[in-house]
């Protein structure tokens, strides 16, 4: 299954975001600028699972948002869905993202791109001794619905 000429643009328009996205921070004066986030000027909120979000743009309580997402190296989620599709670019460490049936488990170094379908249960894993950094866009509010096995 390669990547779908929807999927490349949806990854084009995340690195585009990225380029020159109007952070969170960001207010309407600044609309027709470029507005930069240097990575020490993120805002982490970490979860008490120790995954820690960025936010970059929206609000991922409410809506669709854009932000980093750092999982801490050893991470293995529990089987779960999402009710919104997720795109990520990896930015540093190594992930997996499996569904129930064993699919995608496939190892992400920096700079690759994943999908995951809303509603498909899946495990993602930090599989590096270091952390995992993505870049992550969900096009609808953020949940994390656990699914027995």
């Amino acid at each position: 299954m390669g990547i779908t000429s929807r999927s490349r643009a949806i990854c084009c328009l995340a690195i585009a975001g990225l380029i020159a996205l109007p952070a969170a921070s960001a207010n309407a004066q600044d609309a027709g600028r470029i507005v930069s986030l240097p990575a020490e000027k993120l805002q982490w909120e970490v979860t008490p699972e120790g995954v820690a979000f960025a936010p970059l743009q929206g609000d991922r309580f409410k809506s669709a948002y854009m932000a980093m997402v750092k999982l801490p190296a050893g991470l293995v989620s529990p089987v779960h869905i999402k009710t919104a599709n997720m795109y990520g670019l990896v930015v540093s460490g190594e992930i997996t993202n499996t569904d129930v049936h064993g699919n995608g488990d496939v190892s992400l170094g920096v700079g690759s791109f994943y999908e995951i379908p809303a509603g498909l249960p899946h495990v993602s894993k930090c599989v590096s001794e270091v952390d995992c950094v993505t870049f992550l866009y969900q096009d609808g509010k953020f949940d994390f619905l656990p699914v027995e096995e």
